[in-house]
């Protein structure tokens, strides 16, 4: 899973976005005002285009300047030592920047005159634009603290994974980042109240995990005396000793950064914690005893729907998605019957899903619940992903140029049975992408998982598509930041079906088995999805269905239910933009016959960076076209 968090998405959601009343023909609404004159010469579509695109490179690089944290993730250096405005206010000035932008864009360029790919540069502009606005209208229906997204486990990884320390100057840049995180924490807190006087909040699951993971944040030296210290304060000691090895600052520089960090660390980064657990302690009373779809809450029908339609990118209702699900189990019960058989189990499918979620002790099914077994788990997985990396020109032609690693969540935001997800490397290259495992309790890690998460994870899934997005060189830059839940995701589902084609992977029953459980994880989550925010299903309903028709470890379910109703749609993106991919594969397949070359339709889905599922299919459409003109 690409991760975002919720106010952040909320303000990446709209670099490059603004109010529209009409739209071009790919978002399915109005189209843009221009005139019906003669064609256009290609020296007027040239220049119309160039024109464009420097507008394009100059307002986004005035709206990533206004997000300090989207620098640190691109690996930039401006504005290191501060944090983004959380406020009400901040988030209203962003929006009104991205309308004044996209009404220049629409009085100032003529749509007719443009490239066809500088067409679905204003295109993706316009629907970043439309989507933003249609957020916004349920701005107050959003939970701001969950255990999901988890802002609050955010400013300590901040700091630890992304801020780049090379010299005294970034140091301090540390310690303002630390006083800045203190007052983003107090304008998340406010957020959260005032979502709380609509009677918005989330359900009270989310209320115990948000406390325990602000009180693991202050927990150790330099917050109290259990005689270890606490991420963040260990780090930033080893920031200052290397800094100090390396002799880009002296002792008496050493001693005062050391001293500033841990009294910033004391009065104002551990009272700002302290008064999220208060608040999330005083609000937790006033969560329901069962948790609810988003459904039960004001607006909350309206709400889901524009979540769907925000995530997978279509038209799709609630009970069209979950129809999809439904028959995508179905079809995917009977492969796994198949591989059951091959396996040599004698017994029904429910009794195959139970044998492999409970027997525990089965070497074959777990890694020891230890170090050595954790080790066990990266280096497996890290295999996996080189064994792709040899095989990769064959299907692509563009490929990464940064690298990726495998790596243990940290321990202050470690959960166990949580998913596994990445974080994408600089454009640059300089820091590689990186997947993170949950690896708390190895019991619930099976093994026959561990193949297909790394391929969706890493290669050629999220670090594939994503690392080749951010070093696009022939796009404007800011379709290399574009972020397409369905897109993405589509895409790492799709990268898990693809490697099946690869050599060497999926060499035994239960790694097949555990592909197939993967792909049907994702056709379940279109049904719980939708039966907890569309149908009134329970939390225990969706836990059951999803028992039922997987092997998936109950903590580990649970955790999947529980994320589904925190991120309302998120879930229905993966399958979704999966199924597209395929159809369009299929029908490139169709047209083209004995032309069809894999590697080029792959970077015909990857080269344009992400997009909306309707807008990737014009380009492969396109593409089609081409090949046969040629």
């Amino acid at each position: 899973m690409r991760t975002t968090f919720t106010a952040l998405a909320t303000i990446f959601a709209l670099t490059a976005c603004g109010q529209t009343s009409n739209t071009s023909p790919t978002t399915g609404t109005e189209t843009p005002n221009v005139e019906v004159a003669a064609e256009p010469t290609a020296e007027e579509i040239a220049a119309e285009t160039e024109r464009l695109n420097t507008w394009f490179e100059e307002k986004f690089e005035a709206e990533v300047l206004e997000s300090p944290i989207q620098l640190t993730f691109l690996g930039r250096d401006e504005r290191q030592g501060e944090i983004d405005d959380f406020s009400e206010a901040g988030l209203d000035a962003q929006l009104e920047r991205s309308r004044a932008n996209l009404a220049e864009l629409q009085a100032n360029f003529d749509y007719n005159k443009l490239s066809p790919d500088a067409k679905i540069s204003y295109d993706i502009w316009v629907y970043q634009a439309e989507r933003a606005e249609a957020a916004d209208e349920f701005r107050y229906n959003t939970y701001v603290f969950e255990q999901m997204q988890a802002i609050h486990s955010f400013f300590p990884q901040l700091l630890i994974a992304f801020h780049k320390v090379i010299d005294g100057e970034d140091m301090d840049n540390y310690l303002t980042r630390v006083s800045g995180s203190a007052v983003a924490i107090d304008q998340l807190i406010a957020a959260s109240k005032r979502v709380a006087e609509d009677g918005v909040r989330p359900p009270y699951f989310a209320f115990e995990s948000v406390i325990n993971e602000a009180g693991k944040v202050i927990t150790g030296a330099p917050f109290d005396e259990s005689g270890e210290d606490s991420a963040v304060w260990a780090d930033a000691k080893a920031k200052i000793a290397n800094l100090l090895e390396q002799g880009e600052i002296d002792q008496a520089k050493a001693d005062q950064l050391t001293a500033d960090i841990r009294t910033a660390l004391i009065e104002e980064w551990q009272p700002a914690y302290e008064r999220l657990i208060a608040w999330q302690e005083e609000d937790r009373v006033n969560a329901t005893a069962e948790a609810q779809g988003v459904s039960a809450l004001p607006n909350g029908i309206a709400y889901y729907n524009e979540r769907l339609a925000n995530q997978t990118t279509t038209n799709l209702t609630a009970d069209e998605i979950h129809e999809i699900g439904l028959a995508e189990v179905a079809r995917l019960r009977g492969e796994m019957e198949t591989i059951k058989d091959e396996f040599g189990f004698d017994g029904t499918l429910p009794e195959f899903f139970v044998f492999l979620r409970d027997t525990k002790d089965d070497e074959r099914l777990y890694y020891p619940n230890t170090d050595e077994g954790r080790q066990g788990y990266i280096d497996d997985a890290t295999a996996a992903i080189d064994g792709i990396k040899a095989v990769l020109p064959d299907y692509f032609g563009i490929l990464p140029k940064a690298d990726m690693v495998v790596k243990r969540v940290e321990p202050f935001r470690e959960q166990a049975g949580a998913a596994q997800h990445y974080f994408p490397s600089t454009p640059d290259g300089s820091r590689p992408g990186v997947y993170y495992a949950h690896l708390l309790d190895m019991k619930q890690m099976p093994k026959r998982e561990l193949e297909v998460i790394a391929y969706h994870e890493g290669l050629p899934g999220h670090h594939m598509q994503i690392a080749i997005q951010q070093e696009l060189e022939g796009v404007p830059t800011f379709r290399t930041q574009a972020g397409f839940t369905a897109y993405s995701e589509g895409w790492g589902l799709y990268s898990e079906w693809l490697s099946k084609e690869m050599p060497g992977t999926f060499q035994d029953p239960l790694s097949e088995f555990g592909r197939l459980g993967s792909e049907i994880w994702r056709a379940v989550r279109l049904v719980v999805d939708t039966g907890l925010h569309a149908k009134g299903w329970t939390e225990q309903e969706a836990i059951d269905y999803f028992l039922a028709n997987t092997a998936a470890p109950e903590g580990q379910a649970r955790s999947e239910v529980r994320r589904y109703i925190v991120l309302p749609g998120q879930a229905t993106s993966y399958k979704i933009g999966m199924l597209k991919i395929q159809e369009l594969r299929r029908k490139a397949e169709a047209e083209l016959g004995d032309d069809f070359d894999i590697r080029a339709f792959h970077d015909t889905i990857l080269g344009g960076g992400a997009m909306p599922l309707a807008i990737l299919e014009r380009r492969v459409d396109e593409w089609i076209a081409d090949v046969k003109a040629s």
